[in-house]
C-alpha cells in the first residue's frame, strides 16, 4: 500500500532526480536574471540561497525511503499515514480508481479487519507500517537465475504507518513489478509414481499440532486437489493403537495421500526402527512397480518433485544404488561417519533394498546396534551404511542438492541464497531452525516449482527472496556478493567458524546490527484459486481458519486428468518486529525503525501464456461402406487464461486408425471433440 499512480511515460521524466535538478538550476538562473533586472528593493543573495535550499531539499526528497536512515531509521523522523476516512465520507470503490481498469484482479484498499487480525496474530502495535505491491509473472523459456535484477523499484512512495482503529481511503495499485521466471512445470502435475517413501515417527507428534506433516506431504505426495501423485508413503508410528493408526490412515487418505500405517515395538531401538523401514518397502506387494524406495523423516519436505524426478532419471535402477548427502557440518561427518544422513532423504534401488533385506538380521544384531553408536546413541543411518558396506561394494552416491540442515539460528543466509533444493529438514525448530516449507511453496502453483527461492534485486535495493523474505539494502548491494551464503546460521554443537564451509563454502559475513539490511520475513501465504468464490464467503472464511488452525483444506475440484486447477493469485504475508535483534544500526542497540511492518505480496500469474492440448476427433461420414469412422488426433492451441491465442503450427489434423462399421449414418459429417488425458504445459 502507500503507493501512487505511476507518472505517464515521458522522454524527460521528472522521478529522475537529475532531471530535476537541470530543470530547478535553470529556474534559478532565469529568476536570478529577474532579480537582477528589478533588484532594486530585493535581496537578491538572500533569494538566490533560499530558492537553492528549495532545490536541494526537492532532490533529495526522491529517496523515497529517507536519506537519513542512520539517524533516524527506516522512513525517516516522519510518519506517512493513508488518507483517513472520515465518518461522513464515504469509501471509494476501489474498481473506480483509474488504474484498476488495467490490471483488473489489483485493489489497493484497506482491509482493516485483516490488519486487525494479523495484528492479534504476530502480536503487531496498534500502529505499523504496511505495503502491498503487486507482482506480475512472466513465465518464459529461459533458464532460472540464482538472482534476477529487474529495471522497476518496490516502492512507488514513502511507507505508510496504519491505526487498526482507523479506516483509510482505496488507493490506487501502481503498475506490478513483473518479474521473469522459466516455464517450470507446476507442483501438482507431478507423477512420483516410481517411488515409495518410508517414514517412522510417533502419534503424539502426529497429532501435534507444532510437528503435525500433514500439510509438507500433501504438497509432495498429491496433486493438490484430493488425488494421490502415485507416490506411495508406508508409515510407522511407535507402539501405536489400531484406534490411533485408524485416525492417521483416515487423515492422510483425506487429502490424497496414498498411505498404509503399521505399527512398529516401542522395545526397539530407535536405530532399528528406522532400518526396519528398508523390509518394509521391500516386501510391499507394490514394489515391483517401483524404482527408488526411499527412508526419510517427519520433518523432511520435497519441494521441486518435479526436479527430483528428473534428476533421479540420471541413475540406473536396475543396478544397487544408495544415493544420499553427508550432513553440512563437517564435525557431524567426522563424528557419526561418511553415511547419507536421512534427514535429506535415503534413496535406495529396488535391487539394493534386497540386500538390506536379505541381511537385515544381521544387520540390526546387539554387536552392529553397539558399532552404530557414535557417542550419540545408536544411529539408524549408520546401522544401514554398515549394513551396505559390510555385505556389498556398493558406495555411497552423493547428491548435493539434497539438504540435511544441520544448523541452528538464523536459516536466512540458506532460504536467501537463490538455490533450488531438492529436500529440506530440521525446519521445525526444536534446537534446530524454524521456517515454514509448505508456506514457502505455495508460489509455486502459480510462477512454477523454480520460482520458490528465486531472487528478484529491484532498482531501488530490495531484494526479493521468493516465498521467505523481503529484504531492504538501504546502503546499496555494490560490495555484496549474491553468489556467497550470507553467515546468518551456525553449526551445532561445535560451531568452529569453518566447520559448515565444505559444503556450502565460506559465507560473507552477516549483515544483523550493521544498519545495511532490513528484512521482513514469511508468515503464510495462501493461494486463491479460480474456482473459487471471493474472500468474503462463508467458503472462503471457513478455509481462511482452517489455514490458521495450520490445516489447509481440501475442497476437490473436478478438473480434466493430466490438467491442474488454475491460480487467481497468490498472496504471501512478509512481517518484521521492530525490536528484532537483528535489525540495528551499527550500534548494535539502535533500532532501525521504531515501527513493526508488513509487507503483502500478491502474485498474478502469466494469463498471457498459452499451452498445446492433445485432441482427439471422431468423424463419422457417408462412405463405401455405408458408414466409416475414422479418427483424427491433432494439437491444438489453447489459453490458459483471458486471452485468446493462436494456434499452433500442429493444428492440421493427423488422419490415423481405425474404421468400424455403424449404424444409420448421416449423410453429411458431424464430429464430436473430445479432450485427450494429458496437456502439456508449453508456449
Amino acid at each position: 500500500m502507500g503507493a501512487t499512480i505511476p507518472p505517464p511515460h515521458r522522454c524527460f521524466n521528472m522521478r529522475n532526480p537529475l532531471a530535476k535538478a537541470l530543470v530547478l538550476c535553470i529556474t534559478i538562473t532565469l529568476l536570478g536574471t529577474l532579480l537582477l533586472q528589478h533588484g532594486g528593493d530585493i535581496d537578491i543573495r538572500a533569494a538566490l540561497l533560499k530558492t537553492a535550499s528549495t532545490a536541494k531539499e526537492a532532490v533529495s526528497s526522491q529517496r523515497p525511503l529517507g536519506s537519513n536512515h542512520q539517524q533516524s531509521g527506516w522512513g525517516g523522523d516522519t510518519v506517512h499515514t493513508p488518507v483517513e476516512a472520515t465518518g461522513d465520507h464515504q469509501l471509494d470503490h476501489p474498481n473506480n480508481l483509474a488504474n484498476i481498469s488495467t490490471h483488473g484482479n489489483m485493489h489497493c484498499d484497506y482491509d482493516m479487519d485483516r490488519l486487525k487480525q494479523w495484528k492479534m496474530k504476530y502480536k503487531l502495535q496498534d500502529r505499523f507500517e504496511y505495503t502491498r505491491r503487486y507482482i506480475q509473472v512472466s513465465r518464459q523459456p529461459i533458464a532460472r537465475k540464482s538472482l534476477t535484477t529487474l529495471d522497476q523499484d518496490f516502492l512507488f512512495d514513502h511507507v505508510k504507518v496504519v491505526d487498526v482503529n482507523k479506516h483509510y481511503q482505496p488507493e490506487a495499485c501502481p503498475a506490478p513489478l513483473v518479474v521473469p521466471v522459466s516455464r517450470s512445470p507446476y507442483p501438482s502435475t507431478a507423477n512420483a509414481s516410481d517411488f515409495m517413501f518410508g517414514v517412522s515417527t510417533t502419534y503424539k507428534r502426529f497429532v501435534d499440532p507444532k510437528t503435525n506433516p500433514t500439510n509438507e506431504w500433501k504438497y509432495w505426495l498429491t496433486d493438490n486437489n484430493g488425488s494421490s501423485n502415485g507416490g506411495k508413503l508406508l508409515l510407522m508410528l511407535m507402539g501405536a493403537s489400531d484406534s490411533e493408526m485408524a485416525d492417521v490412515h483416515e487423515q492422510l487418505t483425506s487429502v490424497g495421500i496414498d498411505v498404509d500405517v503399521y505399527r512398529s515395538s516401542p522395545s526397539d531401538e530407535m536405530a532399528v526402527r528406522y532400518l526396519t523401514l528398508v523390509p518394509t518397502l521391500y516386501n510391499h506387494p507394490l514394489r515391483p512397480q517401483k524404482k527408488w524406495l526411499v527412508t526419510c523423516d517427519d520433518d523432511t519436505f520435497f519441494p521441486s518433485l518435479h526436479a527430483l524426478i528428473a534428476q533421479f532419471e540420471n541413475y540406473d535402477h536396475t543396478k544397487p544404488k544408495y544415493i544420499g548427502t553427508f550432513s553440512e557440518d563437517s564435525n557431524n561427518v567426522m563424528r557419526h561417519g561418511e553415511q547419507a544422513f536421512g534427514g535429506a532423504g535415503v534413496f535406495l534401488s529396488v535391487p539394493l533394498a534386497a540386500l538390506v533385506t536379505e541381511h537385515f538380521s544381521s544387520c540390526k544384531s546387539a554387536e552392529k546396534i553397539k558399532e552404530a553408536n557414535t557417542g550419540w546413541g545408536p544411529q539408524g543411518d549408520v546401522l544401514l551404511r554398515k549394513c551396505i558396506y559390510e555385505h556389498s561394494p556398493v558406495r555411497l552416491t552423493l547428491l548435493d542438492s539434497l539438504w540435511q540442515l544441520d544448523m541452528l539460528g538464523d536459516p536466512s543466509g540458506f532460504y536467501e541464497s537463490g538455490m533450488q533444493p531438492l529436500s529440506l529438514h530440521h525446519y521445525r525448530g526444536g534446537g534446530w531452525h524454524s521456517a515454514l516449507p509448505f508456506h514457502y511453496t505455495k508460489v509455486s502453483h502459480l510462477c512454477g516449482e523454480e520460482c520458490m527461492m528465486q531472487r528478484f534485486q529491484t532498482a531501488d535495493d530490495f531484494v526479493i527472496s521468493n516465498g521467505f523474505s523481503v529484504a531492504y539494502y538501504p546502503e546499496g548491494t555494490d560490495d555484496l556478493d549474491f553468489d556467497q551464503l550470507e553467515g546468518t546460521f551456525r553449526s551445532a554443537p561445535d560451531y568452529k567458524g569453518w566447520n559448515l564451509d565444505f559444503k556450502w563454502g565460506p559465507q560473507r559475513a552477516g549483515l544483523a546490527k550493521t544498519g545495511r539490511k532490513l528484512s521482513w520475513d514469511l508468515q503464510e501465504a495462501e493461494i486463491i484459486w479460480d474456482d473459487e468464490a471471493e474472500d468474503n464467503t462463508e467458503g472462503a472464511e471457513k478455509k481462511r481458519e482452517q489455514t490458521e488452525n495450520g490445516q489447509d483444506g481440501v475442497a476437490k475440484v473436478q478438473v480434466s486428468k493430466g490438467e491442474r486447477r488454475k491460480v487467481k493469485e497468490v498472496r504471501q504475508i512478509y512481517v518484521r518486529k521492530h525490536d528484532d535483534w537483528r535489525w540495528k544500526l551499527n550500534d548494535g542497540a539502535t533500532a532501525m525503525s521504531k515501527f513493526d511492518g508488513v509487507v503483502e505480496l500478491v502474485w498474478l500469474p502469466d494469463r498471457s501464456e498459452c499451452h498445446d492440448e492433445q485432441v482427439r476427433e471422431i468423424v463419422s461420414q457417408s462412405g463405401k461402406d455405408n458408414c466409416n469412422k475414422c479418427e483424427r488426433v491433432y494439437t491444438v492451441r489453447k489459453d490458459c487464461g483471458s486471452k485468446t491465442c493462436p494456434q499452433s503450427e500442429a493444428y492440421e489434423p493427423i488422419l490415423s486408425t481405425s474404421t468400424s462399421t455403424c449404424s444409420n449414418a448421416s449423410s453429411s459429417s458431424t464430429a464430436n471433440t473430445t479432450t485427450s488425458s494429458s496437456s502439456n504445459n508449453k508456449k
